[in-house]
């Protein structure tokens, strides 16, 4: 499955690899090129794992959107991990930042993996895709929704996808797509009402 975890491979929990993250962590300041080299082979599932989690907090929610939109289109067209230009990767960024991320996570990443775990595999080329899909889409809603809170539920499913493509859990990953693929497709049956109701308005 590219960066998703195949039968044959040993599964470290997400949960684990980012408190490795963060105790390994540099003191002042850490670069996305740094981050990459220390993500393992997961590097798809955990990068947007932690891009969500960064989502959900308001102030950040849209340059969190904007890199999310990279890994995922990459997933879309194949690539083997993920690349960002070298003006994003290289430029520095607080330490404080990345724990603070991480320290939200690990806690709610060990309640959940409790229940998400490796079961009905999905084809594994065909998944990779529709979750770059999905993450693109719901990365573009957090973008071109700006509402208070509007945030929140895509950047939470994103990150329950990304958790579920990691673990190779293919239920949880399902219903993770099809929350949001339904969020989306009320989305547009929203902006189609006000559409016509505005159109009706100048008739």
């Amino acid at each position: 499955m590219g960066n998703s975890v195949t039968e044959n491979e040993k599964i470290i929990a997400a949960s684990t690899i980012l408190q490795e993250l963060h105790d390994r962590a540099p003191t002042d300041k850490f670069t996305l090129n740094w981050l990459m080299g220390n993500l393992q082979k997961q590097s798809f599932g955990l990068i947007m794992l932690l891009l969500a989690f960064a989502a959900v907090a308001p102030g950040i929610s849209v340059v969190a959107g904007l890199l999310l939109l990279i890994p995922a289109c990459q997933m879309i067209i194949g690539r083997p991990s993920p690349v960002f230009p070298r003006w994003i990767s290289e430029r520095p960024l607080q330490t404080r930042h990345l724990r603070a991320v991480i320290e939200r996570a690990v806690p709610i990443l060990l309640r959940v993996e409790k229940v998400v775990r490796p079961r009905h595999p999905t084809p594994p080329q065909a998944t990779k895709i529709i979750v770059g899909v999905c993450a693109a889409l719901l990365s573009l809603r957090l973008l071109l929704v700006p509402l208070p809170l509007s945030n929140v539920l895509p950047a939470v499913v994103i990150a329950l996808n990304a958790l579920a493509y990691l673990e190779g859990d293919g239920v949880v990953l399902s219903l993770g797509l099809l929350a949001g693929f339904i969020m989306l497709a009320l989305d547009v049956g929203a902006m189609l009402q006000l559409l016509h109701g505005a159109q009706f308005k100048f008739l």
